[in-house]
């Protein structure tokens, strides 16, 4: 079935072209870290995670977002949700892809992640996080690649790949579970040493992964014949609400612990993020962005007018996913570097190579999902027209 993704129409050939370029250029910027080193980044010893890693807990919460459609239609026998499964585990896979990719881009050499194989530790949550990553990972390309196979042939899915999806539903709340006790395992960093740390990742991946795959639903509806339908989109809308919502009440959460208890280490990462530490201030309007970005969203996707209509709708979905991202994304792993355990404020600013870096396996993760999604509808499109 690869063929279907070499071919397409100019528009869809100058998208691949431009993921290409970006892949490329990130490939080259990687090879001059590579060359010289860590020491390239903007990274330092008291600032060890970047945008790297930022970006690969936000990526966490994306493919484990998948099971907001999985769980609904093998589980509860929800067809509406029927023609997004593939959709959905699909971008799962392209999300897993590109946090392995940022795994390996902060590692510096590609050959220390096979110490993590070579000298298993089953004490460090590492340890756990690689083995539910790439285990996620299989389990979406298996069981998408099965079913998708079947749909082609006209028939029902094996009996046999039930136990393989039935497993991926608490498999995909593992990965980002497990993801979350890598920062709150971590006593010396008041930020993350909080025990709703977990809940609060999922409920950001439930708001910001479904988010996400509305976008995706409603851009293949204009460039493909192919219609995820109404209900089911406006039935994702409200996951993404509630999810929302409840992500929202966990951050207000954080603020009342800290402010209330007046502790100084739980404060002063918050004071630093939204108004400001001791002159620093550089996150202060990504956050205010991304707390303004968050409530318009939330507000569009709670009123029946905007939320129903296609433009106004897609609009709300990228401000709460860029909200989600930059909350997410940026300020929650450098929030928790700074200021450090000895109170020293260090700023970090990624370079022009690490963006450059980051971007490029953003293009891949998209190469990956745009020629998943193309083999998909291919097969979808082919039958209906028979």
């Amino acid at each position: 079935m690869f063929e279907k993704a070499l071919v397409g129409s100019s528009k869809y050939k100058v998208w691949m072209a431009f993921l290409l370029a970006l892949m490329g250029i990130g490939g080259l910027c990687y090879v001059r870290q590579f060359n010289y080193g860590l020491g390239l980044t903007g990274m330092s010893r008291d600032v060890s995670w970047g945008i790297y890693i930022a970006q690969f807990t936000f990526l966490v919460g994306v493919a484990a977002s998948g099971v907001m459609v999985v769980l609904p239609y093998y589980l509860h026998n929800y067809k509406t949700f029927g023609k997004l499964t593939i959709l959905g585990e699909f971008l799962a896979v392209s999300a897993v892809s590109m946090c392995l990719m940022f795994i390996i881009a902060d590692l510096g050499q590609p050959m220390r992640a096979l110490n993590v194989l070579l000298h298993p530790t089953p004490n460090s949550i590492l340890f756990w996080d690689m083995i539910v990553l790439n285990v996620y990972l299989f389990l979406n390309i298996f069981v998408g690649w099965v079913v998708l196979t079947a749909e082609k042939k006209g028939i029902a899915p094996p009996k046999w790949i039930k136990p393989f999806i039935y497993v991926s539903i608490p498999w995909a709340v593992s990965i980002h579970t497990v993801t979350a006790f890598l920062y709150a395992g971590l006593p010396g960093r008041h930020f993350w040493l909080t025990a709703i740390l977990a809940p609060r990742f999922l409920a950001s991946a439930f708001a910001g992964g479904p988010a996400l795959l509305i976008l995706l639903c409603l851009i293949i509806k204009r460039v493909s014949k192919f219609d995820a339908g109404k209900e089911a989109i406006q039935k994702l809308v409200t996951i993404v609400s509630y999810a929302a919502l409840i992500n929202v009440f966990f951050v207000l959460l954080e603020f009342f612990t800290s402010y209330y208890s007046n502790i100084p280490g739980h404060m002063h990462t918050l004071d630093y993020l939204f108004f400001g530490l001791h002159g620093h201030s550089q996150l202060v309007p990504w956050m205010r962005v991304s707390t303004v970005f968050g409530i318009v969203a939330i507000v569009m996707l709670l009123v029946p007018y905007t939320k129903q209509r296609e433009d106004t709708l897609a609009l709300a979905c990228i401000l709460l996913f860029i909200s989600l991202w930059i909350d997410k994304g940026i300020g929650l792993v450098i929030g928790g570097f700074v200021p450090s355990p000895l109170e020293e404020i260090t700023a970090y600013t990624p370079n022009p190579n690490e963006i450059f870096i980051t971007l490029g396996i953003w293009a891949t993760g998209f190469f990956i999902l745009t020629v998943l999604y193309k083999i998909a509808l291919a097969v979808k499109e082919e039958k209906l027209i028979a």
